[in-house]
Formats: structure tokens, C-alpha cells, sequence
């Protein structure tokens, strides 16, 4: 695989058109970045040490403890006086930039845009504090063209961006069958289609596709359109688990105002607690905050297949982060990232602690 170049083709993003390859998205879902100021009115109590966090997240199922936690008004709980305000993104970067600009304060994101952050402001941008979801991503191929897995070969398979978290691991298993594909082209034994997750039904409906390497609820969507699962990420993982979504929160905001930090983890802990304890309960949540946000919710038959496939744990499971750099470092999409320090995991063991509940590692990529 050659090494790493310029991404001259990600237009969409100049505003970080200088980052490194791998400019990067967790399986954006929904409308384009979106203030949404509907976050519940500031409980009464003590107001902590700002007046108001900004949170972003993505209007998708993978990052449903802060869906759920907006809806329930979980976080809000936690924050008591302070106000907690929420923005959607459709796309890592443009979260990214956002959190760097200072447009938020908080932000639930999938693991590559985590990694791209970081990397690209020499360790200087982010923190990961805390993880929230596991799981949910599956290869969907249409039964008539791709019966096995060996089937793949010479197919056009779509994934959500050059670059992004889903894109990495598909070129990565590529790579493993040992067929080739030029990462930046998508051209090769396999053709890698980039189509955004909001069109990949469509595309799939018309054949201009032969599957899709996806997040939910995309996976589902092309399931209900007549796709099969052929592969479900997670059984390339060891224990089935995988990093799909993790907490961060800018440098500046955590040294600045620790007590928000935490009070927003305690929310997310508590938050994944409730979800894990009802889970039907939580889907409907999940699902109203997504018809508040899209004007419509998910059908029953994508909605109750998708949520099945996500683990909610607030483990950011360190180890398979460090394992998609290395995989985004083989596919020549990204220069060997310097990782130490991306994770400060003691306000979550903090929290953790104080739940009755272990405390998580960070395979040593923490803080020292």
C-alpha cells in the first residue's frame, strides 16, 4: 500500500482541508449540523461552574445515549442550574471543527474523527473522557448478486466516506482476503463506493450498488429493502466489541470546568444504566428524539433489528481504538498517529466509582 496523501478529494470539507488523510466521520445520519436548542429547561439547583455546555452529536441510533439522554433529559438532570444546549452533525469533521472552533464544549463521536482530531492538533484538541456505544455496523449485499463472502470480489460496495470509521474497516478486511483496492480511489478487485448513509438506500433500490459496509440504521434500511447481512462487524472483533461511538470534550473546557465534565459523564452513565435496564423503553425514546429532529421516526422492521445490534457501555474500549488507527495506517489513509495522551479517563472512573461500577482502561493511551 503506498503511502499516505493529501485528500485533494474531500471538497465538502475545506474547512479542515489541511488534516491529514484521514478526514473522518462516525456514520453520519440525518440533517446537517443543526443547533437544537429543545434541551430541557435547566433544572433548579446549583448552577456549576459555566453557564451553559454545548453538546453534539449525531442524529443516529450509534450515538443514542446522548439521543436518549436530550430526549429523557438525563444529562439536563446532572447539570442541574447549568444549561445544557445541543447540536447534530452529520459528519465527524464538521463536529470536530466545531469543538475546535469552540461552537461546543462536548461531543459524542465515532472513533476515526476522534483519532483525526487529535492527531492533527498535536494531541492538543481533544480528549476522549468517556465511551458510550458498541457494535452496530454490518456488510448488506443483495442476495441475487452476492451469495459469500467470496462473492464481494468485483462488486461495488458502498461505504459512508473516504476515510471514515466504516471505510477503514471495510478496506482493512479487504485487504485481509487479500485482494487489493487503491484506498483513495475506491478502484480494485472490490469497488469502494463512498455514497453519503442518506442516499445509500436509494442507491441500493436502483443497483447502482451491490451492497453497503454500514452503520445503523442504514444496515437495517438496506435490509428492509430486501439486503442480507452477510457480515456482522463485530464477529471480527475479540469479545464481539468495537468502539463505535466515544465522549470527548476539548482541552480547554475540561481544565476550565471539570465539575460540567463530570456532571455530563454522570448523565451518560446514568443515562446508559436506564437504557441497558429498558431497552423498549429507550428504543422509543431514542426514536421520538429522532422524529423531533428528521420529522419522522424509524419503521418498526429497521428500528427493532438496528437497536438490537448496539452494545451501550461506557467502557471506551481503548484497545480497539488504538487497533483503527493501525488498520486506517495499513489502508495508507493515515500517517502513524502519535495516540498517547488522547484519553483522560479519570473523571469517568470517578463517576464509576462513585456508581458502584469498575473503572475502564485506557490501554495505556491515558494521560500521564
Amino acid at each position: 500500500m503506498s503511502a499516505a496523501r493529501p485528500l485533494t478529494t474531500l471538497r465538502t470539507i475545506a474547512a479542515i482541508a489541511a488534516l491529514p488523510l484521514l478526514a473522518l466521520t462516525a456514520c453520519g445520519y440525518g440533517s446537517e449540523s443543526k443547533d437544537n436548542d429543545t434541551s430541557k429547561v435547566a433544572a433548579e439547583g446549583k448552577k456549576l461552574s459555566a453557564d451553559t455546555v454545548r453538546i453534539g452529536y449525531f442524529p443516529n441510533l450509534t450515538h443514542a445515549t446522548a439521543l436518549v439522554g436530550d430526549q429523557e433529559g438525563l444529562l439536563q438532570k446532572e447539570l442541574g442550574g447549568t444549561k445544557a444546549t445541543y447540536s447534530q452533525f452529520n459528519a465527524g469533521p464538521a463536529e470536530i471543527e466545531a469543538l475546535n472552533s469552540g461552537s461546543i464544549d462536548i461531543g459524542w463521536i465515532g472513533p476515526s474523527p476522534a483519532i483525526n482530531g487529535y492527531s492533527t492538533t498535536d494531541g492538543k484538541g481533544l480528549r476522549i473522557i468517556g465511551g458510550s456505544a458498541s457494535g452496530g455496523v454490518k456488510l448488506v449485499v443483495n442476495p441475487d448478486k452476492v451469495t459469500s463472502l467470496k462473492d464481494v470480489k468485483g462488486k461495488k460496495i458502498a461505504t459512508p466516506q473516504l476515510g471514515n470509521t466504516q471505510d477503514v474497516a471495510f478496506l482493512n478486511w479487504i485487504a485481509e482476503q487479500g485482494w487489493k483496492v487503491d484506498a483513495q480511489s475506491g478502484k480494485g478487485d472490490v469497488s469502494v463506493v463512498r455514497t453519503d448513509n442518506k442516499i445509500t438506500p436509494d442507491a441500493y433500490k436502483s443497483g447502482s450498488i451491490d451492497g453497503a459496509w454500514v452503520p445503523e440504521p442504514t444496515a437495517s434500511k438496506l435490509v428492509a429493502e430486501g439486503g442480507k447481512v452477510l457480515l456482522d462487524e463485530a464477529d471480527l472483533w475479540p469479545d464481539k466489541k468495537f468502539v463505535i461511538t466515544n465522549i470527548i470534550v476539548s482541552q480547554k473546557f475540561l481544565t476550565e470546568h471539570p465539575d460540567v465534565v463530570q456532571a455530563v459523564l454522570r448523565g451518560s452513565v446514568k443515562t446508559n444504566t436506564w437504557i441497558n435496564a429498558n431497552p423498549d423503553k429507550a428504543k422509543a425514546a431514542a426514536n421520538a428524539k429522532l422524529q423531533e429532529l428528521s420529522g419522522k421516526p424509524l419503521p418498526a422492521n429497521v428500528l427493532d433489528p438496528a437497536w438490537k445490534s448496539i452494545q451501550f457501555t461506557d467502557d471506551p474500549l481503548a484497545s480497539t481504538l488504538n487497533t483503527e488507527a493501525d488498520h486506517a495506517v495499513k489502508a495508507g489513509l493515515l500517517k502513524q498517529p502519535k495516540l498517547d495522551g488522547i484519553y483522560n479517563l479519570a473523571p469517568l472512573n470517578k463517576v464509576l466509582k462513585a456508581e458502584g461500577k469498575s473503572p475502564v482502561d485506557d490501554a495505556g493511551l491515558g494521560v500521564k
